[in-house]
């Protein structure tokens, strides 16, 4: 994992006046996202919300690189993004173990496919120790399809960390699981990023692992999107699900609730309601 420099956590992402569109039927085009700006401060686990369909999977890519934007800037610590690169991984909602490999050498992948001598020899103890971390010691010469859900999952964090990311950007990385593997998983990320403090971008349509991770959770719009608030979680550190029965827990909850289903939030917020 990442540490500090001198200078402070690395990973600062700037997005300003972001416009994406993809093509339609009938050759229309569908506007994703339209002025779109946010600023995701290192060393904080930044969530970004709203409802489904509306562009939350695109910014991640977007922010990894994997998509080019229409109109706008991005940046990582003050440099321009213009492809994917080791600084930022993704985790996306699908699996990324390949079927044919071993866990081990799944998550060893990324060292050893790179040409720097040091990381490649030391790939395979730095995954034992990932995998041991992830409480998948006994799984390495395992392939994906002998592991549960819940372990695919925490072997692809295992991938995405043994490449020293400055960001890690997680797309629904715990959707589609069952609501106790679900709990557990939120849980355990979280209590991996209050030990590294990895600035992380977390992207989620469930209000209630939003309140439990975040620092600061991201409200989008309806397409065409943008940012429409900012929400400082000021919950203390470490968390545990505890949290959720306080009275500030609740509190902020409601105040999410009413910016997810306010009427400005529609496909006209952009001349109505700003960000605060």
């Amino acid at each position: 994992m990442n540490d500090a420099t001198a200078s402070g956590p690395r990973g600062r992402l700037l997005v300003n006046g972001l416009a994406k569109s993809f093509p339609g039927p009938g050759g229309a085009s569908i506007h994703v996202l339209a002025d779109c700006s946010l600023d995701l401060e290192p060393g904080r686990l930044n969530v970004i919300m709203g409802k489904s369909g509306c562009g939350k999977s695109t910014l991640a890519c977007l922010l990894a690189g994997y998509v080019t934007p229409d109109a706008g800037t991005l940046s990582i610590d003050a440099r321009p993004i213009r492809g994917p690169g080791p600084d930022r991984i993704m985790v996306f909602q699908e699996t990324a173990l390949w079927p044919w490999m071993r866990v081990t050498d799944n998550v060893t992948f990324g060292p050893m496919s790179r040409r720097d001598g040091r990381a490649r020899a030391s790939a395979r103890s730095d995954a034992a120790r990932l995998l041991d971390k992830f409480g998948l010691g006994d799984f390495g010469d395992k392939f994906p399809d002998q592991l549960s859900g819940g372990m695919k999952r925490r072997a692809e964090i295992a991938q995405a960390l043994i490449n020293s990311p400055d960001v890690m950007i997680l797309d629904e990385p715990f959707r589609g699981l069952d609501v106790m593997t679900r709990e557990l998983l939120q849980e355990y990320y979280l209590e991996l990023f209050e030990e590294s403090r990895m600035s992380t971008v977390f992207i989620t349509s469930e209000l209630d692992e939003a309140l439990f991770l975040a620092d600061r959770i991201y409200f989008m719009t309806e397409p065409p999107s943008r940012i429409s608030r900012v929400l400082e979680v000021d919950l203390p550190r470490p968390r545990t699900f505890e949290v959720a029965a306080t009275e500030r827990y609740l509190e902020l909850k409601r105040e999410a609730l009413d910016e997810l289903y306010s009427d400005a939030s529609g496909p006209d917020a952009r001349g109505g309601k700003q960000p605060r």
